[in-house]
């Protein structure tokens, strides 16, 4: 049976995924005790480089970006993110203790490396009553149009204690917009405090699997394809990093049609807690 879901590693260095279904998609957790590096090479992907805590200086193409983060944690503000092109050499130095992941897509695109502050981060408070959730979008073609990228689409989400997220389900694996688009996605999962837990459920009625994961701290969850959707433990606040990769920057999802309905309380939801 293919894996789509996983632990991530947080040994120093890059902790790469054990398994990946996906095609296109590919995550690293990068962990780094002060002062030290890591180098390599994008080859033909391009790779956002987004801090969960700390900060780093990053030699990239030429340029230097000095020290950038400051949160020291994912739940603690908004992130710093950097862009690394498609061809390009790179060293990050950690600052202090770095705990950082790096999202890559393949790319032909020929542009400049780039920060991504905070203050360009846009924050969507999505959904109603105990299915609302609050979103950062980092690289994303409706709130950062500006920003030159291939084909990756990236941003952050915070699910509170007991609430679900991505919900309705919903898939994105057919072309056919306006009404969806195909694209890979992967969820990287943090839990506050760290021994809490949530669920992810992933299900596809035409490929007839229906599978629920126990998402804990530092996990991955990989969809090619398929309905999606997550849910945090009472008491505790679950993260996601999220990230696609597909045929175009255009973003566009299917509601599973049982649930869907949901969706159309979301208005009246909250007419009536105003």
């Amino acid at each position: 049976m293919t894996s789509y879901f996983t632990r991530v590693g947080a040994s120093q260095g890059a902790n790469a995924l054990d398994t990946n279904p996906c095609t296109l998609l590919d995550f690293a957790r990068l962990v780094l005790p002060d002062g030290a590096s890591f180098d390599g090479t994008t080859g033909d992907r391009e790779v956002l480089l987004v801090l969960f805590g700390g900060r780093c200086t990053v030699q990239v193409a030429g340029k230097t970006f000095a020290r950038v983060g400051g949160r020291p944690n994912p739940f603690a503000g908004k992130p710093h993110a950097v862009y690394l092109p498609a061809g390009s050499s790179y060293v990050i130095t950690a600052h202090g203790n770095l705990d950082a992941g790096m999202c890559s897509a393949p790319s032909d695109l020929q542009t400049e490396p780039y920060v991504i502050a905070p203050e360009q981060v846009t924050q969507v408070d999505a959904g109603a009553a105990n299915f609302s959730r609050t979103l950062f979008n980092i690289l994303t073609t409706s709130s950062q149009p500006d920003l030159p990228a291939a084909k990756l689409l990236v941003g952050e989400t915070f699910v509170p204690s007991g609430n679900w997220s991505t919900y309705p389900p919903h898939k994105h694996e057919v072309e056919n917009l306006p009404h969806e688009v195909y694209h890979e996605e992967m969820y990287y999962f943090r839990v506050n405090p760290a021994e809490g837990f949530g669920l992810c459920r992933h299900y596809s009625p035409e490929r007839g699997f229906d599978q629920t994961y126990t998402i804990k701290d530092s996990t991955i969850f990989m969809a090619p394809h398929g309905y999606h959707t997550t849910c945090s433990a009472p008491g505790y606040t679950n993260y996601f990093l999220w990230f696609l990769a597909g045929t175009g920057r255009t973003q566009a999802v299917a509601l599973d049609p049982d649930i869907a309905w949901v969706q159309k309380t979301v208005p009246l939801i909250k007419q009536a807690e105003r």
